[in-house]
């Protein structure tokens, strides 16, 4: 029987370690972090992102800004709204929330922005940046899914994940990430040939199609750590790629849909804003150091 990896705990304690920092910053004169978002869409899952990301602000004292766009809006004006938070010093993130409305570039105009405020790591910079093992910002998504499987005590040094999925968002640099701790990954697909097989040998299995319940115990290897990334709607209720209850009594560890990498994957956005706040803002306040 699995144990549930539970996002909003881990998110709970990470929130009281940064906020602990940032007050004895304010304390010392220095002013609040800033994340700034952008949103060109009334898309739900993104409106309800954007209200968690002003939701975990308030939490920890940290200045939310939303420049919310009319759909219409074409893609001068947009990058001149991004080009304004570049040059203000009091912003320190800037997140661009996709995906876009029909008729704007979301690869140009996510490369608008600042490297340096870049937080959801998705420039061409910190993306080249990230896949030659240097410093750069990580997308948040796949970086909630490392943090939850390595809060399993789990040494995934040598072994074998797979990550079923490989958008650029998600599934590569999941990919990516796993590679860099020393795992053997395999990347599977739409077009992948016994994919079933292949995932039911993983100890580690990562999951990001978009597919309700995909995933059931024929997938899944006894004792696997199964990470669900997906968010969908079925028969009215929020529910992941993985069949949480068939799955459940063969995993060691499985996260839950809601309540596992998306609960930890803003609070990880607020966390890089700090990182970048604390380069920007904290030169001279050696003491401040957001973990």
């Amino acid at each position: 029987m699995a144990q549930t990896i539970d996002g909003r705990a881990y998110a709970k304690n990470l929130k009281s370690s940064m906020k602990d920092q940032i007050t004895k910053a304010i304390k010392r004169g220095v002013r609040p972090p800033c994340l700034a978002t952008v949103l060109i869409s009334n898309d739900g899952g993104s409106v309800y992102y954007v209200n968690n990301q002003r939701k975990v602000c308030e939490e920890m004292g940290i200045n939310f800004k939303l420049l919310k766009l009319d759909e219409n809006t074409n893609e001068e004006e947009v990058l001149k709204v991004i080009d304004n938070l570049n040059q203000d010093e009091n912003v320190d993130g800037i997140m661009l929330q996709v995906p876009l409305p029909k008729g704007l570039n979301e690869n140009f105009i996510t490369n608008r922005i600042s490297p340096e405020k870049d937080v959801d790591g998705l420039t061409d910079l910190n993306t080249g940046k990230f896949y030659r093992g240097e410093k750069a910002f990580v997308p948040c998504t796949p970086r909630s899914a490392l943090e939850l499987i390595k809060s399993t005590n789990c040494d995934i040094k040598g072994k074998k994940a797979v990550v079923l999925g490989r958008s650029n968002i998600v599934g590569k640099p999941m990919f990516q990430l796993l590679l860099n701790e020393n795992a053997t990954v395999t990347v599977c697909h739409s077009k992948t040939v016994n994919i079933k097989e292949i995932c039911s040998e993983a100890d580690i299995l990562v999951v990001a199609i978009g597919k309700p319940k995909f995933v059931d115990n024929s997938f899944v290897k006894e004792g696997a750590i199964v990470i669900d990334v997906g968010t969908s709607s079925l028969d009215g209720k929020i529910c992941g790629d993985v069949d949480f209850d068939k799955v459940y009594d063969k995993a060691s560890y499985i996260t839950p849909v809601p309540g596992g990498v998306g609960a930890l994957t803003t609070t990880l956005l607020v966390k890089n804003t700090c990182e970048a706040w604390e380069r920007n803002v904290c030169k001279n306040f050696n003491s401040i150091s957001i973990k």
